[in-house]
């Protein structure tokens, strides 16, 4: 407890109460570690490409994001710490449950797909090896909610990046439930499967409103599982079955859950003699195309 989140039990229950403002005491700050290498400029310029406005934003290589616990707000700061961690200051309703927090905060940024064996395995590609060397610590990025990373994908897909942006904007606004007291730009929590799933439209194109209504429809019902546990053949399956969602973003959104296969590019060949390894592979191709 000391060496992740600094303080005692009792420390944490004194510094919050369920009725305490969201930042009056400044957050918690806590340690996130990782093993060597680990590439937070990279990291954080993926998560700054695809932060949806009004949710998540990145302001001095710092990354911010609300965040919904059981339905009262919540907000997340991610940023370098050091050699072996980054930080985490967490602004919480309560902290019980805060190791999940932390978790699922890790999960975000990488933490838990260390890239030792993949990349041991994809070292002698002739595609693949030059980008690990050049770039070791870069890890795949996972999502902070399913249901989001989802969304987004299939709203990007469809209308592109900017097109993307400002649908994606849209629809929080819309139906996100507001966080008040917030800087940089965000001002609501991205909206549960269930509150799109009621929604009479999505502020969104039709086509696009309506694929991204069936989907939070099925996921609602639980017909589409977005929980990482699914074989990836199964997950892509579920996924595709939604009117609207393609191969390719079915593989997106899968990589973003976890699914170390997952390959959301254009499928040869080469991109077999990557497996178990794809979503890795695929990673450092969009990294190097990006960022060179």
């Amino acid at each position: 407890m000391r060496e992740v989140f600094r303080s005692t039990p009792r420390e944490l229950r004194e510094r919050r109460r369920r009725n305490d403002r969201l930042v009056a005491d400044g957050g918690l700050t806590l340690r996130m570690p990782f093993t060597p290498p680990y590439d937070w400029d990279a990291m954080v310029g993926f998560l700054a490409r695809n932060a949806v406005p009004g949710v998540e934003s990145v302001v001095d290589g710092v990354y911010r994001r609300t965040i919904a616990l059981d339905g009262s707000p919540g907000l997340l700061e991610i940023g370098p710490g050091g050699d072996d961690h980054l930080l985490l200051r967490a602004h919480l309703p309560y902290w019980e449950g805060v190791i999940h927090v932390v978790e699922r905060a890790g999960r975000l940024v990488g933490l838990e797909t260390e890239p030792v064996l993949a990349a041991a395995q994809l070292a002698g590609d002739p595609l693949i090896g030059p980008l690990i060397e050049a770039r070791p610590g870069l890890r795949v990025p996972g999502a902070w909610g399913p249901f989001e990373a989802a969304v987004q994908a299939v709203i990007r897909d469809h209308l592109g990046e900017a097109g993307g942006n400002d649908a994606l904007g849209r629809l929080v606004e819309t139906h996100g439930t507001p966080v008040a007291g917030l800087s940089a730009g965000l001002t609501h929590a991205f909206p549960s499967a269930e509150t799109l799933a009621r929604a009479v439209r999505c502020d969104l194109p039709e086509d696009v409103g309506q694929t991204v209504g069936t989907l939070a429809r099925e996921v609602a019902a639980g017909n589409v599982l977005l929980d990482g546990g699914e074989p990836l053949d199964e997950l892509v399956g579920s996924l595709t079955a939604v009117r609207g969602v393609s191969e390719q973003t079915a593989q997106r959104i899968a990589l973003r859950l976890g699914a170390r296969d997952a390959f959301p590019g254009e499928e040869d060949e080469g991109s077999e003699a990557w497996r178990p390894w794809r979503a890795l592979a695929a990673t450092h191709l969009e990294a190097a195309a990006i960022l060179g």
